[in-house]
């Protein structure tokens, strides 16, 4: 049982190595993204997404700069700069008895910023298939 979960993200988070995610997520976790309309299902995908994120938008200045934790959920926001576009961000996340992650959605702004991670986690996505 994961006993800290927003503890352990930020530590995945800290290192930028997503080999953490296994452990961390469910087997039904599920993605919601900021530009795919429908809830990616699954612990393999959630995965993939994540690890996409990772590449895209870890850069040097990347820095959550709020938190809201609950028993089983937080609102994490953060802010980065990706060729020179400030993107500002929330991830709200989940989890269950067992400490590991159910849902996770990433919210984006502004629309420039949105603009510009389509692209790039496109680009990722294609690579990871």
């Amino acid at each position: 049982m994961i006993e800290n979960t927003i503890a352990n993200w930020h530590e995945i988070v800290q290192s930028r190595d997503p080999s953490g995610l296994d452990a961390l997520l469910h087997d039904d976790a599920v993605f919601h993204s900021p530009v795919v309309h429908m809830p990616q299902k699954g612990k393999h995908i959630t995965r993939m997404y994540l690890t996409a994120a990772f590449q895209v938008l870890f850069s040097e200045d990347f820095s959550y700069v709020r938190e809201i934790v609950g028993d089983r959920d937080a609102v994490l926001e953060f802010t980065t700069t990706i060729d020179g576009i400030t993107v500002n961000g929330v991830d709200l996340i989940s989890w269950g008895d067992d400490g590991r992650i159910t849902d996770f959605k990433v919210m984006l702004r502004p629309l420039k910023a949105v603009n510009l991670i389509h692209q790039k986690m496109a680009e990722m996505l294609q690579k990871a298939s």
